[in-house]
Protein backbone atom coordinates (compact mmCIF):
# COMPACT_ATOMS: atom_id res chain seq x y z
CA UNK A 1 0.00 0.00 0.00
CA UNK A 2 1.40 3.39 -1.00
CA UNK A 3 1.93 6.17 1.53
CA UNK A 4 -1.06 8.19 0.27
CA UNK A 5 -3.32 5.14 0.53
CA UNK A 6 -2.51 4.83 4.22
CA UNK A 7 -3.51 8.42 5.01
CA UNK A 8 -6.92 10.01 5.39
CA UNK A 9 -8.18 11.01 1.91
CA UNK A 10 -8.71 14.59 3.08
CA UNK A 11 -5.07 14.83 4.16
CA UNK A 12 -3.88 13.96 0.65
CA UNK A 13 -6.21 16.50 -0.98
CA UNK A 14 -5.49 19.38 1.37
CA UNK A 15 -1.75 18.77 1.53
CA UNK A 16 -1.82 19.32 -2.23
CA UNK A 17 -4.02 22.42 -2.08
CA UNK A 18 -2.30 24.30 0.74
CA UNK A 19 -2.70 28.07 0.50
CA UNK A 20 -4.63 27.73 -2.76
CA UNK A 21 -7.63 26.63 -0.69
CA UNK A 22 -7.47 29.75 1.47
CA UNK A 23 -7.23 32.00 -1.57
CA UNK A 24 -10.14 30.26 -3.29
CA UNK A 25 -12.52 30.70 -0.34
CA UNK A 26 -11.26 33.98 1.11
CA UNK A 27 -14.17 36.00 -0.29
CA UNK A 28 -16.95 33.93 1.31
CA UNK A 29 -19.16 36.51 2.99
CA UNK A 30 -21.39 33.80 4.46
CA UNK A 31 -18.38 32.33 6.26
CA UNK A 32 -17.38 35.69 7.69
CA UNK A 33 -20.97 36.44 8.67
CA UNK A 34 -21.07 33.22 10.68
CA UNK A 35 -17.91 34.26 12.52
CA UNK A 36 -19.46 37.63 13.33
CA UNK A 37 -22.48 35.76 14.70
CA UNK A 38 -20.20 33.79 17.02
CA UNK A 39 -18.20 36.82 18.11
CA UNK A 40 -21.38 38.67 19.03
CA UNK A 41 -22.38 35.84 21.40
CA UNK A 42 -19.19 34.50 22.94
CA UNK A 43 -18.03 35.56 26.38
CA UNK A 44 -14.48 37.01 26.56
CA UNK A 45 -11.79 34.35 26.54
CA UNK A 46 -14.06 31.56 25.31
CA UNK A 47 -12.57 28.20 24.33
CA UNK A 48 -13.33 27.28 20.71
CA UNK A 49 -12.71 24.07 18.76
CA UNK A 50 -12.15 24.50 15.02
CA UNK A 51 -12.60 21.16 13.24
CA UNK A 52 -10.83 21.04 9.89
CA UNK A 53 -8.96 24.24 10.65
CA UNK A 54 -7.09 24.40 7.33
CA UNK A 55 -4.72 27.35 6.98
CA UNK A 56 -6.13 29.01 10.10
CA UNK A 57 -7.75 31.77 8.08
CA UNK A 58 -10.31 33.16 8.49
CA UNK A 59 -11.77 31.09 11.34
CA UNK A 60 -8.99 30.62 13.90
CA UNK A 61 -7.42 33.98 13.11
CA UNK A 62 -10.69 35.89 13.55
CA UNK A 63 -11.49 34.18 16.85
CA UNK A 64 -7.96 34.34 18.27
CA UNK A 65 -7.57 38.02 17.41
CA UNK A 66 -10.78 38.64 19.35
CA UNK A 67 -9.14 37.13 22.43
CA UNK A 68 -10.57 33.63 22.36
CA UNK A 69 -8.62 30.42 23.00
CA UNK A 70 -8.72 28.40 19.78
CA UNK A 71 -7.77 24.76 19.21
CA UNK A 72 -7.62 23.92 15.51
CA UNK A 73 -7.62 20.27 14.41
CA UNK A 74 -6.76 19.05 10.92
CA UNK A 75 -5.57 15.81 9.27
CA UNK A 76 -3.33 17.64 6.79
CA UNK A 77 0.27 18.19 7.97
CA UNK A 78 0.70 20.93 5.38
CA UNK A 79 -2.38 22.78 6.60
CA UNK A 80 -1.37 22.47 10.26
CA UNK A 81 2.09 23.84 9.47
CA UNK A 82 0.66 26.79 7.51
CA UNK A 83 -1.89 27.55 10.22
CA UNK A 84 0.69 27.48 13.01
CA UNK A 85 2.81 30.01 11.11
CA UNK A 86 -0.08 32.24 10.08
CA UNK A 87 -1.98 32.26 13.39
CA UNK A 88 0.56 31.84 16.21
CA UNK A 89 -2.05 33.02 18.74
CA UNK A 90 -4.00 29.76 18.29
CA UNK A 91 -3.07 26.13 18.93
CA UNK A 92 -3.16 23.68 16.03
CA UNK A 93 -3.02 19.90 16.30
CA UNK A 94 -2.44 17.29 13.62
CA UNK A 95 -5.21 14.82 14.39
CA UNK A 96 -8.26 13.04 13.00
CA UNK A 97 -11.42 14.35 14.66
CA UNK A 98 -12.91 10.86 14.40
CA UNK A 99 -10.29 9.63 16.88
CA UNK A 100 -9.20 12.68 18.89
CA UNK A 101 -10.17 12.40 22.59
CA UNK A 102 -12.55 15.23 23.50
CA UNK A 103 -13.65 15.96 27.05
CA UNK A 104 -17.40 16.45 27.30
CA UNK A 105 -18.47 20.03 27.86
CA UNK A 106 -14.96 21.43 27.47
CA UNK A 107 -15.60 24.04 24.75
CA UNK A 108 -17.76 27.14 24.61
CA UNK A 109 -18.08 26.90 20.83
CA UNK A 110 -17.22 24.56 17.98
CA UNK A 111 -16.83 25.28 14.27
CA UNK A 112 -16.86 22.84 11.40
CA UNK A 113 -16.60 24.42 7.96
CA UNK A 114 -16.92 21.85 5.14
CA UNK A 115 -14.77 19.39 7.12
CA UNK A 116 -17.03 16.32 6.91
CA UNK A 117 -17.42 15.86 3.18
CA UNK A 118 -14.83 13.11 2.74
CA UNK A 119 -16.29 11.01 5.55
CA UNK A 120 -19.03 8.41 5.25
CA UNK A 121 -22.52 9.33 6.41
CA UNK A 122 -22.09 7.22 9.53
CA UNK A 123 -18.80 8.96 10.30
CA UNK A 124 -20.32 12.39 9.73
CA UNK A 125 -23.13 11.58 12.14
CA UNK A 126 -20.67 10.31 14.75
CA UNK A 127 -18.41 13.36 14.40
CA UNK A 128 -21.28 15.84 14.73
CA UNK A 129 -22.29 13.96 17.87
CA UNK A 130 -18.74 14.20 19.24
CA UNK A 131 -18.63 17.91 18.49
CA UNK A 132 -21.97 18.45 20.22
CA UNK A 133 -20.85 16.58 23.32
CA UNK A 134 -17.62 18.58 23.45
CA UNK A 135 -19.74 21.71 23.94
CA UNK A 136 -20.78 22.88 27.36
CA UNK A 137 -24.58 23.08 27.77
CA UNK A 138 -25.67 26.26 26.04
CA UNK A 139 -22.48 26.34 23.96
CA UNK A 140 -22.60 27.44 20.32
CA UNK A 141 -21.80 25.68 17.07
CA UNK A 142 -21.48 26.76 13.47
CA UNK A 143 -21.51 23.92 10.95
CA UNK A 144 -21.21 24.36 7.19
CA UNK A 145 -21.60 21.82 4.41
CA UNK A 146 -22.42 21.44 0.74
CA UNK A 147 -26.09 20.36 0.94
CA UNK A 148 -26.29 17.79 -1.84
CA UNK A 149 -27.71 14.28 -1.60
CA UNK A 150 -24.70 12.20 -2.64
CA UNK A 151 -22.80 9.24 -1.24
CA UNK A 152 -19.23 8.25 -2.12
CA UNK A 153 -19.33 10.13 -5.43
CA UNK A 154 -16.11 10.55 -7.39
CA UNK A 155 -15.31 14.09 -8.43
CA UNK A 156 -12.63 16.72 -8.89
CA UNK A 157 -12.19 19.59 -6.43
CA UNK A 158 -9.84 22.38 -7.45
CA UNK A 159 -7.95 19.94 -9.66
CA UNK A 160 -7.71 17.21 -7.00
CA UNK A 161 -9.56 13.87 -7.26
CA UNK A 162 -11.99 13.43 -4.35
CA UNK A 163 -14.74 11.14 -3.16
CA UNK A 164 -17.58 13.12 -1.62
CA UNK A 165 -20.45 12.19 0.65
CA UNK A 166 -23.05 14.70 1.77
CA UNK A 167 -26.68 15.13 2.80
CA UNK A 168 -29.55 17.13 1.39
CA UNK A 169 -30.16 20.28 3.45
CA UNK A 170 -33.10 18.93 5.43
CA UNK A 171 -31.34 15.66 6.20
CA UNK A 172 -28.23 17.44 7.45
CA UNK A 173 -30.32 19.71 9.66
CA UNK A 174 -32.07 16.63 11.05
CA UNK A 175 -28.70 14.95 11.70
CA UNK A 176 -27.49 18.01 13.62
CA UNK A 177 -30.70 18.23 15.65
CA UNK A 178 -30.47 14.54 16.47
CA UNK A 179 -26.98 15.09 17.89
CA UNK A 180 -28.41 17.31 20.62
CA UNK A 181 -27.99 20.70 18.97
CA UNK A 182 -30.80 23.21 18.55
CA UNK A 183 -30.61 24.80 15.10
CA UNK A 184 -31.27 28.47 15.77
CA UNK A 185 -31.03 29.63 12.17
CA UNK A 186 -29.60 28.65 8.82
CA UNK A 187 -28.17 30.42 5.81
CA UNK A 188 -28.05 29.19 2.23
CA UNK A 189 -25.53 30.67 -0.21
CA UNK A 190 -24.16 29.95 -3.67
CA UNK A 191 -20.42 30.50 -3.68
CA UNK A 192 -17.91 30.43 -6.55
CA UNK A 193 -14.38 29.68 -5.32
CA UNK A 194 -11.65 31.82 -6.86
CA UNK A 195 -9.91 29.00 -8.69
CA UNK A 196 -9.86 28.13 -12.41
CA UNK A 197 -10.88 24.50 -11.75
CA UNK A 198 -13.65 25.34 -9.28
CA UNK A 199 -17.39 25.47 -9.97
CA UNK A 200 -20.16 27.29 -8.04
CA UNK A 201 -21.15 25.44 -4.87
CA UNK A 202 -24.29 25.56 -2.74
CA UNK A 203 -23.35 26.21 0.88
CA UNK A 204 -25.43 25.65 4.01
CA UNK A 205 -24.49 27.26 7.33
CA UNK A 206 -26.25 26.11 10.50
CA UNK A 207 -26.12 28.28 13.62
CA UNK A 208 -26.66 26.05 16.64
CA UNK A 209 -26.70 25.79 20.43
CA UNK A 210 -26.21 22.72 22.58
CA UNK A 211 -29.35 21.79 24.44
CA UNK A 212 -29.31 22.54 28.16
CA UNK A 213 -28.98 25.55 30.42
Amino acid sequence: MGEDEQRAPAAVVFDALGLDYEKAFASSEAHRASLRWLLDRLQPGSRVLDVGSGTGRPTAQTLAEAGHSVLGVDVSPVMVDIAARQVPEAEFRLADIRELPLTEGSFDAVCGYFSLLQMSRAEQSAVVGRMARALRPGGLAVLATVPLDMEDVEGVFMGQPVRVTSFAAGDFTQLVSGAGLTVLSEEHALFSPAHPDAVPEPHLFLYCRRDGD
